[in-house]
């Protein structure tokens, strides 16, 4: 069942992948949403993530820096552009490579700082995505020549940190698992601006991509972030956006478990389970991307209840 799932996450990202777009961050796009943030806007061009630059007095935060050298040197030069730090910190939302290879790109000084699940994520299954990334056309190939392995994080953390940048802190604060183990977001607290992964997106059905995805960790996640009351959102991917996107994730996702758990307590299998939500969910959010992702979201939730 779970590598049912996991197989139908990939093939979502594999549909997605099949744009002519190549996957670069685009440079000289960047713009400023807060006194201390700047982001680089995916354009809605897959395997591109959002990426976050936060400036501080002393040091700058960079926040998936995309896929591979060639788009971790382009952030680079981006966030140069914006102060005079040389002191980098460099932090993921999750161990996907469209978010976390760039770090390639960056000088061995720059600091990775990273979860404790994350890593545990990159050190089981991190060269296994990079590989299957690789594998789905010649462009993402080329995108990620050159990645043996992830950088070694220069500190890790169990549930949450604080970095002090010099006038603006950051709280980084593991989550998961939700979208996939070490589901990571990073709150810019004088700015009220949140970094929230694919924990809660704009428009795109949230997808259960590992094995260790859970829908009830998931909902927990979504009401913590609720909690710190953020008034800017930028998600991994998708239209920037305020808090209610929280608020409509964890509205589908409670709705799909209890139309999960009631069909299943009906004696319905998990086959007729995900072919209903298949039916049923993604007809109520006509305007959400990744519809297909609904049915792998069942069959995570099928197996998760009892």
């Amino acid at each position: 069942m779970r590598y049912v799932v996991f197989l139908l996450c990939i093939l979502s990202f594999h549909a997605a992948a099949q744009s002519p777009a190549p996957p670069v961050v685009k440079e000289g796009n960047t713009f400023k949403i807060s006194q201390h943030v700047y982001v680089i806007p995916d354009e809605l061009v897959p395997m591109v993530p959002n990426v976050g630059i936060v400036v501080g007095t002393k040091a700058t935060l960079v926040v998936d820096p995309g896929m591979g050298r060639r788009n971790g040197e382009a952030v680079l030069r981006e966030a140069k552009k914006l102060s005079r730090n040389t002191e980098f910190y460099i932090v993921n939302t999750h161990f996907h490579p469209e978010h976390a290879t760039g770090e390639a790109g960056f000088p061995p000084e720059a600091k990775v700082i990273r979860a404790a699940a994350q890593q545990q994520d990159i050190e089981e299954m991190g060269m296994q995505w990079v590989k299957n990334f690789a594998s789905r056309s010649l462009v993402i190939a080329e995108t990620l020549q050159g990645i043996t392995g992830f950088r070694k994080p220069a500190e890790v953390f169990e549930k949450e940190k604080t970095l002090d940048l010099g006038g603006v802190r950051v709280r980084l604060l593991r989550l998961g698992p939700g979208h996939t183990r070490g589901d990571t977001v990073f709150f810019v607290e004088q700015d009220r601006v949140l970094f929230s992964g694919d924990l809660a997106m704009s428009r795109i059905f949230p997808a259960f991509a590992t094995p260790q995805s859970r829908v009830a960790s998931w909902i927990a996640s979504l009401d913590a972030m609720e909690g710190l009351g953020a008034q800017r959102l930028v998600p991994a991917h998708g239209e920037l956006a305020d808090a209610a996107i929280i608020v409509r994730y964890r509205d589908y996702l409670t709705a799909l478990r209890s139309r999960v758990g009631e069909l299943k307590r009906s004696g319905k299998s998990a086959d007729e389970t995900a072919e209903a939500v298949r039916a049923e969910f993604p007809p109520k959010y006509p305007d959400w991307a990744q519809p297909l992702r609904a049915v792998a979201a069942a069959n995570a939730i099928y197996a998760e209840l009892q």
